[in-house]
């Protein structure tokens, strides 16, 4: 029997059945028969072309991949639709996977942008707090930075520079209220070169 003029006359189990034999042209038919139709479902789903044509090629691609080995059980039609559906339903998952990685890529990122400005701002800051004590008499700098740096006592810096413990409070204090002068203009400074 020739199968060739009969083919469109054939129905979806007997067009699987000659498939399933390889046969190539039956196979054809069955993708001229859905083409349409199932593209404008998928168009109709995803409201893009090039991944509605995407999604056809893939469900006939697996179609003639498991042409030995399918069921149909409720038939070739509902088979593709489902098939159809389950691409999209994996192209909406990965998109919307895509979209939290890119949602989530982007805060860190802006995140990793503002600690790293907060960071350089502090180290600006710090940089110009050095320069400022430096800046200072050398006695009251020593004084200062005692206090400071290594925490010590009015009495215990009066012990070490021979000075009493008044003596360096009056130091230390006058050593802060310059500081505080200073790095407040620069404060102001910055706060508009920043901003």
């Amino acid at each position: 029997m020739q199968k060739a003029g009969l083919y469109e006359n054939l129905d979806d189990l007997e067009l699987m059945s000659y498939a399933a034999d390889d046969d190539r042209e039956a196979f054809a038919e069955i993708y001229n028969r859905y083409k349409r139709p199932l593209y404008l479902h998928a168009y109709k789903m995803l409201g893009n072309q090039e991944e509605a044509k995407d999604v056809l090629q893939d469900v006939f691609a697996g179609l003639w991949g498991k042409r030995h080995s399918i069921v149909l059980e409720s038939g070739l039609s509902p088979y593709l639709y489902r098939s159809v559906k389950y691409r999209i339903l994996n192209i909406v998952s990965h998109k919307k996977t895509q979209d939290r990685y890119l949602e989530s890529l982007a805060a860190f990122i802006e995140k990793s942008e503002n600690i790293t400005d907060l960071q350089v701002r502090e180290n600006e800051l710090q940089e110009l707090i050095e320069q400022e004590i430096t800046r200072l008499p050398p006695k009251m700098r020593e004084v200062f930075e005692l206090s400071s740096r290594q925490d010590l006592s009015y009495k215990e810096i009066g012990e070490i520079l021979g000075i009493s413990d008044k003596t360096v409070k009056k130091q230390v204090h006058n050593a802060r209220a310059i500081l505080r002068n200073r790095l407040a203009v620069i404060t102001v400074f910055l706060y508009c070169f920043w901003s």
